[in-house]
């Protein structure tokens, strides 16, 4: 479990730090002098923000897939190992019990044997007592 949340502190640590290191590049070398040159930075930044962050969140997605990749691969062994000791534990239950089920379930066809033909009779002797 703890190795579990190391790599998603990890993952996430790194989805936030790469956007991070991108975005230190500064599009400018110097502060703007007139309003003019800031609103026409402050354009260029807009129009190229949603490219700057494509690539990063890219990034991330694939880190968080490797990470999903990993995580599904622990779990399946792990539900894989608890599978097979819940199967050979109950499959040997059942070897155990076997012969006991085997006999419960010929007594309870030897009773149905015996009751289905007097529910059968009270069931057209019922049927008569509504036709009268």
């Amino acid at each position: 479990m703890k190795y579990l949340l190391s790599f998603l502190t990890i993952g996430l640590l790194l989805t936030i730090a790469v956007p991070v290191s991108f975005a230190q590049e500064s599009p400018m070398s110097e502060a703007p002098e007139t309003l003019e040159e800031a609103k026409t930075i402050g354009e260029r930044i807009l129009k190229d923000l949603p490219e700057a962050l494509k690539k990063p969140w890219q990034e991330a997605l694939a880190i968080w897939d490797r990470m999903l990749g990993w995580f599904k691969n622990i779990i399946s062994v792990w539900f894989r190992e608890i599978w097979y000791n819940i199967n050979s534990f109950l499959g040997e239950e059942v070897e155990r019990r076997k012969p006991e089920i085997e006999e419960e379930f010929e007594k309870e066809k030897q009773e149905m044997r015996e009751e289905i033909p007097k529910v059968g009779k009270s069931l057209w002797q019922r049927l008569k007592e509504l036709i009268k």
